[in-house]
């Protein structure tokens, strides 16, 4: 079966442009120009990924975001921002928000279907893993669903981006071993990744402060990486 890519652009010319593109990839599209129609129809037909415009008439990109957030059932959608406001600032806001990658306009619609593939590919759980269907125990207060994908502390589920939770399930693989930003970036999109080491620091930094007190288990290595503490 398909997977379905929902897109929210005010430019109808664009979603026809992702809606091809995405079409001949094998995925199937739900297309919106009105952040009311998709807060109308997402809850009941949830799609695999969302790719979100930040500046629609009406309607703050960021709002949205936040508000996708909120909702049951969407806590963990992967979504992937389309803006044409290419600052840093921007893109750093929209990760901190949840977003787990960004595509600034104008766009190459082969880049664009790269990175979807990318994101759907590390928000799949691997099958093949020797840990399916078990618990990785991080400290008797905190401990990784690896079949459920959750994330508890305290026995409180944290709500984590895909991205936060593939980070943490990597660092969580060997404590006290450092992965440089390069090794995660390598991790999150293989071949495919195209996204600064800035990047990682803010998926890290939004993963501590979800984790409350527990946060401080991941330690910045200077000038190299990051670890979960032994």
């Amino acid at each position: 079966m398909s997977k379905t890519v929902a897109i929210l652009d005010d430019e109808a010319d664009i979603v026809e442009l992702v809606s091809v593109n995405l079409k001949k990839a094998g995925f199937a599209v739900t297309g919106y120009l009105e952040a009311n129609d998709l807060y109308r129809n997402i809850q009941k037909n949830i799609p695999s990924l969302l790719i979100l415009d930040l500046m629609l008439p009406g309607s703050n990109g960021f709002d949205i975001l936040k508000d996708l957030r909120k909702m049951k059932g969407l806590e963990n959608l992967p979504i992937i921002m389309l803006t044409a406001r290419g600052e840093e600032i921007d893109r750093v806001l929209g990760l901190e928000l949840g977003a787990d990658d960004y595509i600034t306009k104008p766009f190459s619609p082969n880049e664009l279907v790269a990175r979807v593939k990318a994101v759907l590919r590390r928000n799949t759980h691997n099958g093949n893993n020797d840990d399916d269907g078990k618990k990785r125990i991080i400290s008797k207060d905190m401990e990784i669903d690896l079949h459920r994908y959750e994330v508890s502390v305290n026995g409180k589920v944290i709500d984590l981006t895909s991205t936060e939770f593939k980070i943490l399930v990597m660092l969580s693989e060997k404590p006290g071993w450092v992965y440089t930003r390069e090794q995660i970036l390598d991790y999150l999109w293989g071949n495919e990744k195209m996204v600064v080491d800035r990047t990682i620091d803010v998926h890290i930094r939004h993963l501590r402060e979800k984790l409350g007190k527990k946060g401080d288990i991941i330690k910045n290595v200077r000038g190299v990486g990051y670890k979960l503490a032994e």
